[in-house]
């Protein structure tokens, strides 16, 4: 039977957990759900990015001496590495953090290719880090002693300790998350305006998520080909970079590159490399709905945010906006034409289909015929 959210809190509250920080994951998303009811914004953050989360939470123990919490996927936990090592660990300041983290492609469980080998590795990677650990799963009756036994660890050595939560460990939650009931754009809508309006030379670069799934299902719809589009279905934050790797290659090719908020506000400081180097062919289009959506929906810091504003005074790329499908079909023509780099943020609201399928294309398979695409 699965856990209760509020029965893993109350454990955990039990022990003086008071602040959780982390980035958003669809294994721990009824939990968080849990948290967002009971903890005030203050001592609840929805960080850019894991290492960031790390680095933060470490900074209220040091204020406080009392042990956050750190939630992440476990593709995350990459991000996170370099402060729990050389900020966290014993051998250098020593600061106790409870690390919870969502087992994405766990042997034996289905799952998406870029969780496969994450979840493969994942015991090992822990045990090379040297961080102790509990698991915990939906039938897990020790859950309670788990949570005290790592704590306490924590406590007595001073260094972070791992909750490695697998598929299906808690029970839903009741709360659901409200969308907010406004006009404007699906996000797919918005995808069929943009792809209608680029040539079949243009390079895609798309980002992880539903984005990518929704591009995909658009040139099934159509008949048409899927070489043109690169598909970041891991890593995420980073397709920014890679498709300005790209456009640095062909500088005769026109590169485009799908983002989302959550993504590029995880890895902000590629902006500085693109308004560097100013590759005139880079075509940068933010797709902002102001949430996690594909890992369950929580607030990005988008919701706060000027981004378009933040792209500007970075410098280099041409701003463009667009709120409904005219603003869109209006401002693609110029942000496509000009000289670039250029930036189009489009306003869309979260959600998609219910019956929005995955990619049928392995990545292998999607980067040879894409490879191929580059050099016509």
């Amino acid at each position: 039977m699965a856990i209760k959210p509020t029965d893993f809190y109350d454990q955990l509250a039990s022990h003086g957990v008071e602040f959780f920080t982390g980035v958003p994951d669809s294994l721990l998303k009824e939990f968080c759900l849990c948290i967002d009811d009971r903890i005030s914004n203050d001592k609840h953050i929805i960080a850019a990015n894991e290492g960031n989360a790390v680095a933060l939470a470490s900074g209220y123990y040091l204020a406080q001496e009392s042990i956050p919490l750190v939630y992440m996927q476990n593709s995350g936990l990459g991000n996170a590495v370099n402060p729990l090592l050389s900020l966290c660990d014993p051998d250098v300041y020593s600061i106790p953090l409870l690390v919870m983290i969502g087992w994405r492609g766990e042997p034996g469980v289905k799952d998406e290719p870029q969780h496969v080998t994450q979840g493969r590795v994942q015991i090992e990677l822990l045990e090379a880090l040297g961080l102790p650990y509990e698991i915990i799963s939906k039938d897990d009756d020790q859950f309670s002693n788990k949570i005290s036994n790592v704590i306490e660890i924590a406590r007595n050595e001073n260094k972070p300790v791992v909750l490695l939560i697998k598929k299906g460990t808690f029970e839903k939650y009741k709360n659901e998350i409200v969308q907010p009931d406004d006009q404007r754009m699906n996000r797919e809508e918005a995808l069929e305006i943009i792809l209608e309006n680029l040539d079949d030379n243009s390079i895609i670069v798309s980002t992880t998520g539903k984005t990518s799934r929704e591009i995909f299902e658009i040139r099934e719809k159509r008949g048409q080909t899927h070489e043109q589009d690169f598909l970041t279905v891991g890593s995420m934050g980073h397709c920014s970079s890679i498709a300005l790797g790209i456009a640095l290659a062909k500088p005769h090719r026109e590169v485009v590159c799908i983002d989302g908020d959550g993504a590029m506000l995880m890895h902000l400081g590629s902006l500085t490399s693109i308004a560097s180097m100013k590759p005139k062919n880079f075509r940068h289009i933010l797709m902002n709905n102001e949430v996690h959506e594909s890992v369950g929906g929580q607030e990005t810091a988008a919701k706060n945010l000027d981004l378009s504003a933040i792209v500007e005074a970075v410098g280099s790329s041409k701003v463009f906006k667009a709120a409904t499908p005219n603003d869109l079909k209006t401002n693609i023509t110029n942000f496509i034409t000009c000289s670039g780099p250029s930036f189009l943020e489009v306003k869309i609201k979260p959600g998609s289909r219910e019956d929005l399928g995955r990619p049928t294309v392995k990545p292998v398979d999607n980067k040879e015929n894409f490879m191929k695409f580059l050099n016509k």
